[in-house]
């Protein structure tokens, strides 16, 4: 009998997608499930997901494509977006990336499948990076410490006023805002506001401050409009009033005008978008801040500070509790846990690439193509606005505003309506002589001469703002000018770290697996990466069908009925989500519900969204399994009935279980009257097997940068939608320049950080509704595998039905730390000589290891990650027998570094060897760059700039 023949059709498709994601084959996970005890991944996941919760239906969305279709179908939306010259301003500017700087960082694995920085010893490349984007931030506002990048320019600015708030002893709610801030920040800062009882105050400040008492100020620097004024003296009277003053400064006119810190303010906020980052249509870019000595230890987010090895020398890592939602919970001063550290790198090494005199020559020519443009309207005798100006110009044109914005389109350039009688204009790094022409005939002039209007226009910047200091100084920004230096200093960087393209990173909750090629492949192009947020929608029909997808893709694999990805990260998805829950409140004459019942496991930010959303939290207490409490939650309930608004809480819970009770729960809350906020931080072991939506949940955040494949990009960028059910769709959040909406916007950009959905668009596409539920498959059995493996080595500390857990588990070492004296900090560090990343520890339990394999790592990976384990549980019963010192073994002197186990001494009772090659000798070795860091001295001496190059003299 004649073999069946493929069809043609069967072989041109070649593998699966989904085969390239899941890393074991068909036969291996027929042998994890083997020592699992179960059949088939459908047992296990029958076993371990309650009944009560499991979808009937598979997920309606197309099936899967291949590698080379995406790619076509992704060309072919791309192709419905316009690129122009974008002179609409607002934040968002061309700009060129130094093509070794997107080659290298945005389009290098080893830069964006990095994690977060919490493990220093395998992170001083990207902590080093992200040290000189503080240097820079610093430079350029005059202010002594920057953090490490925030969201964008409308949540640095909201936080601005709560830091000042903070601060300030005024004891006034009211904050003042420059009514020539940018729309999209005082829009933001009025979100964010309202829920705190802060009463915003948008006022015209040409003429001073108002009447009367206020905490705190945020001026714009220059205006929304273009305007260059001196604030000097209105920072003066805010002062002498007690309230504190915050500037939103455009980094790249700062490389000309002086300095918020020079004038007197106490923070500066913005975004250094133009510093190589591209448009995106809105995001990702890394938003700023820097304070004023005295505010440091107040600031939000992360903070990357300089201390030192148990050798001694110099080493980065991250300072004053940066996560410190963990710690403080509802008392905490932001939920803000993430930076935009792909970006804030990109940033930081377009000024390096660049250095000093080359920002400085980048923002001179912006400035000149603005006074240029002002002076050939003048010419034609058309109103220039503003007198001084860095490279907006408002020019007024009465009635006339939308037909001159209507012609610059045609001409393939896009301007910004102001009103009927306004237009603004807006030059940048990428403006051309063609555009300037342009823009003059969109107003009715003839076209008159560049070069000649050049040499005959005197500048438009006050003679007493311009900068006179000098900026950027370390020799970091001064060393790098050839692309082959520039190349191998981001070599040099990119060794240091572990990343994704090394090995395995088992971190519980936070779900690194493949980030795969085809799926980043769009992101760069120019249909993608040109597009501004405010652009006309027919511009953008893309993008809209894109994010059009996406949100019907995502309602339908969660079970909700709307949803928005303008939040730009999974803290203000929490918040959206709260916020859409108050508002519901509030319109069914219910604003007393203000209650917010939250269990004792949850993520940090869950607590400090509830307390930025108005809420009281409450906690519920978990059972000895590591489930919520039901009589606890039973009697919150009863005792805040009549004032609860909502319960947060995460499934699979954070504790890597399904917890049998998700539905008693949700039924419990809503009968009180209340809401069911279900935390999709970890939706990837629900994918196709149950839908939150559907079981009792009301609204869930999820995180695209985990679930869904964007990349962590050494920690951020994120993207966090937000899904509704029905009654709550009305109250997604709005954007002035995009929709309406009872609920304004969390974050600048009316779609957030649009820029990298085609990563998670490309995923699904190529994942199809099979491959999703194969993966979520895979990486429960992943997760148990590990667990049956180390077992009977490590305590596994809460399981669920049948003793299984879900997407991760929790190693508990509390015993072993109590009879050995070795420690998670131990562990975590030895692991790093295995060429390991170490799990998260003491999360959400102090003395715990939780591990998440992900469903990518294939069968050896993992083999070789709880061969690991094993081994070192030998090394610490060698600690425990008295054979090794508990202060001298290789538990507590890891990291080793090439230079440790290469001095001439070695006075330790385990060889170089055992120290350097605990698996056995391999071809692939990771070295760290330096020794086990002193957390406590980075934080007594806090240093936030780049130290001198004598600091790392020996």
């Amino acid at each position: 009998m004649a073999s069946q023949r493929a069809s043609l059709t069967d072989l041109s498709r070649g593998v699966p997608f989904s085969r390239r994601h899941i890393g074991p084959s068909a036969a291996d996970s027929q042998r994890m499930l083997d020592l699992v005890g179960y059949g088939s991944t459908e047992e296990l996941l029958d076993a371990a997901i309650p009944d009560a919760i499991r979808t009937t239906q598979g997920l309606s969305l197309p099936a899967a494509a291949t590698e080379p279709e995406v790619i076509a179908e992704l060309r072919a939306i791309a192709a419905r977006n316009r690129p122009m010259a974008q002179m609409i301003g607002l934040g968002y500017y061309g700009t060129h990336t130094p093509p070794v700087v997107l080659r290298n960082v945005l389009e290098s694995p080893a830069w964006y499948t990095a994690y977060t920085p919490y493990q220093p010893e395998i992170s001083q490349g990207r902590l080093e990076a992200l040290l000189n984007f503080q240097t820079v931030i610093s430079d350029l506002t005059g202010l002594p410490t920057a953090g490490a990048s925030l969201l964008d320019e409308a949540t640095a600015a909201a936080e601005a006023m709560t830091l000042t708030r903070r601060a300030s002893k005024v004891k006034s709610d009211r904050f003042v805002v420059d009514a020539d801030a940018l729309p999209q920040t005082i829009a933001v800062i009025e979100t964010r506001a309202e829920p705190l009882g802060i009463e915003v105050l948008v006022a015209d400040l040409s003429a001073g401050l108002p009447e009367g008492e206020f905490f705190g100020v945020l001026v714009q620097y220059p205006g929304a409009s273009g305007v260059v004024r001196d604030h000097e003296a209105l920072i003066v009277d805010a002062h002498a009033r007690g309230a504190l003053v915050a500037v939103a400064a455009d980094l790249l006119g700062l490389c000309l005008l002086r300095a918020p810190g020079e004038i007197g303010a106490d923070i500066a906020v913005g975004c250094a978008q133009r510093f190589g980052v591209p448009m995106g249509f809105g995001g990702p870019h890394a938003g700023y801040m820097s304070v004023r000595a005295g505010l440091e230890r107040n600031m939000p987010g992360r903070l990357v500070g300089v201390s030192k090895d148990v050798d001694g020398n110099p080493a980065y890592r991250l300072a004053l509790q940066t996560r410190e939602q963990h710690i403080r919970r509802e008392k905490a001063t932001s939920n803000i846990c993430t930076a935009q550290v792909l970006l804030a790198v990109m940033a930081s090494m377009y000024a390096v690439y660049h250095g000093p005199d080359g920002l400085r020559q980048i923002a001179e020519r912006a400035h000149r193509m603005a006074t240029v443009l002002a002076a050939g309207l003048r010419e034609g005798g058309v109103e220039v606005v503003h007198g001084a100006f860095f490279d907006t110009v408002t020019a007024r044109v009465p009635g006339r505003a939308a037909e001159v914005v209507a012609h610059a389109a045609e001409a393939g350039v896009n301007l910004r309506l102001v009103d009927a009688d306004l237009v603004g204009i807006s030059c940048d790094e990428t403006t051309v002589d063609g555009d300037l022409l342009s823009v003059w005939r969109a107003f009715g002039l003839s076209s008159v001469s560049v070069s000649d209007l050049d040499a005959a226009t005197p500048d438009a910047l006050p003679e007493g703002l311009l900068r006179s200091g000098e900026f950027l100084t370390h020799p970091v920004f001064h060393a790098h000018r050839s692309e082959t230096a520039m190349l191998r200093y981001l070599r040099s960087l990119s060794d240091k770290d572990y990343a994704l393209d090394r090995g395995m990173i088992p971190l519980g909750s936070c779900t690194m697996k493949l980030n795969a090629t085809t799926e980043m492949e769009a992101v760069t192009w120019p249909e993608f990466a040109d597009i501004h947020p405010f652009a006309p929608s027919e511009q953008a029909a893309g993008y809209e069908s894109l994010v059009s997808d996406l949100e019907g893709w995502l309602a339908e694999v969660t079970g909700y009925d709307a949803v928005s990805v303008q939040p730009n990260a999974g803290s203000q998805g929490e918040l959206a989500g709260l916020l859409a829950i108050r508002a519901y409140h509030r319109d069914n004459g219910q604003a007393h519900r203000d209650v917010c019942l939250i269990p004792s496991s949850a993520h940090g930010t869950n607590a400090a969204s509830a307390v930025m959303a108005g809420m009281r939290v409450v906690v519920v207490a978990c059972d000895d399994e590591g489930n919520v409490d039901l009589v606890d939650l039973d009697a919150k309930v009863e005792k805040h009935r009549d004032n609860l608004s909502a319960i947060m809480v995460t499934y699979p819970s954070t504790h890597g279980v399904y917890e049998a009770g998700i539905t008693q729960l949700c039924a419990k809350v809503h009968d009180a009257g209340g809401q069911v906020y279900v935390d999709g931080a970890n939706l990837n072991a629900l994918l196709g097997w149950a839908k939150p939506g559907q079981f009792g949940a009301d609204v869930s955040h999820l995180n695209l940068h985990k679930t869904f494949c964007i990349p962590h990009g050494g920690g951020g960028p994120g993207v966090g939608p937000v899904g509704v059910r029905a009654h709550l769709a009305k109250y997604l959040p709005g954007h002035p320049l995009h929709n309406e909406s009872p609920v304004g916007p969390v974050s600048a950009a009316p779609h957030g950080s649009a820029g990298i959905l085609p990563i998670s668009w490309a995923y699904l596409r190529l994942m199809g509704p099979d491959g999703l539920t194969r993966a979520t498959a895979s990486a429960v059995l992943a997760a148990n595998y590990v667990a049956a493996r180390l077992r009977n080595h490590y305590p596994v500390l809460y399981a669920g039905n049948k003793g299984l857990v879900a997407h991760e588990c929790i190693l508990d070492l509390r015993g072993i730390t109590k009879d050995s004296g070795v420690t998670v900090d131990d562990v975590a560090k030895r692991l790093v000589d295995y060429g390991f990343h170490a799990p998260t520890m003491s999360f959400p339990v102090a003395g715990t290891l939780m591990v998440e394999p992900t469903e990518s790592e294939d069968l050896g990976e993992l083999d070789r990650f709880c061969d690991a384990m094993i081994a070192i549980k030998g090394e610490i019963d060698q600690v425990q027998a008295g054979v090794w010192p508990a202060e001298d073994n290789p538990l507590h002197n890891a990291p080793h570094t090439a230079a440790a186990v290469t001095a001439d001494g070695w006075a330790h009772p385990y060889s170089r060897q055992l120290a350097a090659y605990p698996g056995g000798v391999s071809a692939v070795k990771y070295w760290p760059p330096v020794r086990r860091i002193d957390q406590a001295f980075g934080d007594r001496n806090l240093v936030c700039s780049c130290p001198p190059p004598e600091a790392f003299e020996e």
